[in-house]
């Protein structure tokens, strides 16, 4: 295989990995029945004028699996923090003692659930819609280079299927990942 081929592939599968990264970035905002503290990555507060990341600025912890415990570093800013948590439409409302912030998730409903195994299904489908679309890439320089190489016909059909193979491959990935990610939703 060509210099040219290889670095088409490792392009490739460095954008499929990445496409896979974001959707687990995406998961791990999805809520489930337990309290997770990814779920306040979305989060930004206007910290004097420069907006900020909720954990950045903040202790976060997991009390009795369903409560998040929000402990800011500078207590004077915990009215910006209810704020921003507000803000965020996270479901659940914000509970200031003065020292700490606390985040009850209630247990999800059976409706819930199925919303939220929705949504794992579309943030799947957008990773999938990815890796696609780098195959199509793939398959586009890969033209490219046939052209100016002029590579055999034979070369560029094994080509073209390798670059099909990874694809299954990552779209499997996807697809498993999504299967698990439902499981734990639809878990009561």
């Amino acid at each position: 295989m060509s210099e040219a081929l290889e670095e088409i592939f490792l392009y490739g599968e460095e954008k499929m990995e990445k496409a896979i990264s974001q959707m687990k970035r995406e998961f791990a905002s999805v809520r489930t029945g337990r309290a997770n503290p990814a779920v306040l990555d979305k989060v930004v507060v206007d910290y004097y004028g420069v907006p900020t990341q909720l954990r950045q600025m903040s202790q976060v912890s997991v009390s009795e699996g369903t409560t998040l415990v929000i402990t800011p570093y500078d207590k004077s800013i915990m009215k910006e923090i209810e704020k921003a948590i507000i803000k965020a439409e996270l479901g659940v409302a914000p509970n200031n003692d003065g020292a700490c912030i606390r985040l009850n998730f209630p247990p999800l409903t059976e409706e819930r659930r199925k919303e939220t195994a929705k949504d794992v299904k579309k943030y799947g489908e957008e990773a999938k819609i990815a890796v696609r679309n780098v195959r199509r890439d793939m398959v586009d320089d890969l033209k490219k280079v046939e052209k100016e190489e002029n590579l055999p016909e034979d070369m560029v059909k094994d080509t073209q299927d390798k670059i099909q193979k990874l694809t299954d491959k990552y779209v499997g990935i996807i697809d498993t990942l999504v299967s698990e990610k439902e499981k734990e939703v639809l878990t009561v």
